[in-house]
């Protein structure tokens, strides 16, 4: 992953400049990369990014889920169906 200098902080200065960092990342949403002996420790994000990518995570969770689906079904026999009027009837479940 390529950072931009610009926006790695060292975690000590972060802990000095907090509320300026996060005013600028509210104007500028880009991420800011928290640094913790010269590693990357943590990277802070605008909410707006955040509700992003969890957005992506719900779309690539119900592909994984139609793929299972589709790959259950390859194998299916519809023969062996049972309508939900009978379910109901078996159970004794009116409506």
């Amino acid at each position: 992953m390529q950072v931009e200098t610009e926006q790695m902080i060292p975690i000590t200065r972060l802990q000095k400049e907090l509320t300026g960092k996060l005013r600028e990342l509210t104007n500028n949403e880009e991420p800011l990369f928290i640094m913790r002996n010269n590693s990357l420790a943590a990277v802070i994000i605008s909410p707006a990014e955040y509700e992003l990518l969890k957005d992506a995570e719900d779309i690539l969770e119900h592909f994984e889920i139609a793929d299972m689906i589709g790959q259950r079904l390859k194998n299916h026999d519809g023969s062996q169906n049972i309508s939900w009027n009978q379910v109901k009837v078996e159970r004794g479940i009116s409506g």
